[in-house]
């Protein structure tokens, strides 16, 4: 069992085939449905096979339930608080043919409780924590997130964080977040996020510096592939096959959860990597950022 802590939101996405125009029309396709890092993520675990429960706050109205009816009709179990007098978090997603950008509202996320987590850890009877690192990078959110950690610790569970996104990241500042991350087993940012946090580098020296916060780091760099390296000194790259892209968004949750479907069934840096950038390959051939029933 692995327990994925975070964001459960809606998904606005916005395909567009093109740069948009300002101030007049844009033909994109239009479609409304379930996201959030971590839901994207514990979604893609249950399409992976593994037992998974998803720890989130949404508020007491119609958006939130529907959230909650995909999640489990996915084979998501889920430990999500509806908080009555809140709506529940929604993000549109301009996805470009390339790239991707969220304007965020997180509503309901952060209230994120860290009672509920804690509740939810403790009787989950998982071996690893997957964190998204949202709920962190918010006042409201980062008692909860911080939470999770501890009763990780407490209970000898396997962590890992994911770094969620560059913006919030700098406006929290990378020596805070590295702090409350110190020690994670695994952690995985993107391209944009590494530069934040280990400055501008090659990849494998990013990770290789990361190294000093947590046990293993995994710098994602889309088509390029992924970089793993070990507080050790071990390092690893691995490239995908080609694909067509149609939509990057959710290749990164996808990405988290072939990583761990691996590593946590005790496969090595490298075939976890492989199997990763496999099913993070396979999230960019279709739009949306979950596996298609």
């Amino acid at each position: 069992m692995i327990v994925v802590v975070g964001d459960l939101v809606t998904d606005v996405l916005v395909a567009h085939g093109g740069p948009i125009e300002p101030g007049t029309d844009t033909e994109a396709a239009i479609s409304v449905g379930g996201g959030g890092q971590a839901a994207n993520t514990a979604a893609w675990l249950a399409h992976a096979g593994r037992a998974v429960t998803l720890v989130a706050a949404v508020g007491d109205d119609l958006a939130g339930r529907e959230r909650v009816a995909e999640l489990t009709a996915a084979g998501v179990r889920c430990a999500v608080r509806a908080h009555p007098g809140a709506v529940t978090g929604s993000v549109v997603v301009l996805a470009g043919p390339t790239e991707r950008t969220m304007i965020t509202d997180r509503g309901a996320a952060l209230l994120l409780d860290p009672g509920d987590v804690r509740a939810a850890i403790e009787s989950s009877g998982a071996t690893h924590l997957h964190l998204s690192g949202y709920p962190l990078l918010h006042d409201g959110s980062r008692p909860a997130g911080l939470a999770a950690l501890a009763a990780a610790a407490k209970l000898g569970l396997t962590t890992s964080v994911d770094a969620a996104s560059a913006a919030p990241l700098r406006a929290a500042g990378p020596e805070a977040f590295l702090a409350w991350v110190r020690g994670c087993d695994v952690l995985l940012c993107n391209a944009d996020e590494a530069d934040v946090l280990a400055g501008v580098a090659p990849a494998q020296e990013q990770a290789r510096r990361l190294t000093a916060h947590a046990r293993n780091v995994v710098v994602k760099q889309g088509a390029a592939g992924a970089t793993w390296v070990s507080a050790d000194g071990a390092g690893h790259t691995v490239a995908p096959d080609p694909v067509a892209m149609k939509d990057p968004t959710g290749a990164g949750d996808a990405f988290a959860a072939g990583l761990l479907t691996a590593w946590c069934t005790g496969n090595t840096p490298e075939a976890a990597l492989k199997i990763a950038t496999t099913l993070g390959a396979k999230a960019v051939t279709a739009i949306g950022a979950r596996p298609r029933r």
